[in-house]
């Protein structure tokens, strides 16, 4: 159940896992979902260049996302469409909607089932001046085929000009509701499930050519189906299949 209404400013004190001082934090943005998908979206359509660099098997349209009761769903579908045999959706806050540092989190039920690959990710926002990997990735949760386990990573270009990514997972039921979060501040990113870190990433003085993560990222939504990570194999007995967004929060630190 939702705790607030759209653009209402509030304050929350939350405890860093394993940590003795409270972090008060302040509402920047949302989007709660209440009957519409908020003005700070855009929708990518089509597959991308080489499936979105993943190889993924899908077509993205506008109309595989849309409100059902008060939350966001994006619907995977096996649909012949634009040469592709799977259409769902891919959306972004790119060129309205820019973060540097802070808390963001956003309450998601996932579909799993093999082929599924819902992801709720941030990307630079000078990706179009620099290209990826320079311009940093951070995937605040992404989850693989039927696996009861999410992930968190970043992917950055290090000091030497070459790709790199750090990661950590945590186990749990993914049909169930759960808030995944990162709280990022120019010290480290870190990642939590429910309020429970699970990993943390170091980027203090730009370590290792970290530099990305100290500007501004916009977020991204999506359900994609197939590629490089998930395989290719997709379980398409599962379809139509939904991925439930209740919320998308970002705070700033008092």
């Amino acid at each position: 159940m939702k705790l607030l209404m759209k653009g209402m400013l509030f304050f929350v004190a939350c405890m860093f896992a394993g940590g003795a001082s409270a972090q008060t934090w302040q509402l920047a943005w949302s989007d709660e979902f209440n009957g519409s998908i908020g003005p700070s979206w855009v929708f990518e359509t089509g597959n991308g260049s080489g499936g979105w660099g993943n190889n993924e098997l899908e077509y993205y349209r506008r109309e595989n996302a849309g409100i059902e009761n008060n939350a966001l769903v994006i619907t995977a579908r096996r649909q012949d469409f634009g040469g592709f045999r799977y259409t769902s959706a891919r959306m972004k806050t790119q060129g309205i909607r820019n973060f540097r540092y802070g808390k963001i989190e956003a309450r998601m039920r996932l579909p799993s089932f093999m082929g599924a690959w819902p992801a709720f990710w941030a990307l630079g926002s000078n990706l179009p001046q620099v290209g990826w990997p320079a311009s940093g990735e951070i995937d605040i949760m992404e989850h693989v085929n039927n696996e009861n386990r999410t992930y968190g990573t970043i992917h950055w270009r290090d000091h030497n000009g070459n790709y790199a990514q750090y990661g950590g997972n945590t186990a749990l039921n993914v049909a169930d509701w759960h808030v995944y979060a990162v709280e990022w501040d120019a010290n480290a990113i870190r990642w939590y499930v429910d309020g429970n870190k699970f990993h943390e990433a170091n980027i203090q003085n730009s370590i290792n050519g970290t530099d990305e993560f100290h500007r501004d990222f916009f977020l991204l939504l999506n359900f994609a189906i197939g590629g490089n990570w998930p395989g290719f194999n997709v379980d398409e007995s599962k379809l139509p299949a939904k991925m439930h967004v209740d919320y998308v929060r970002v705070y700033r630190r008092l």
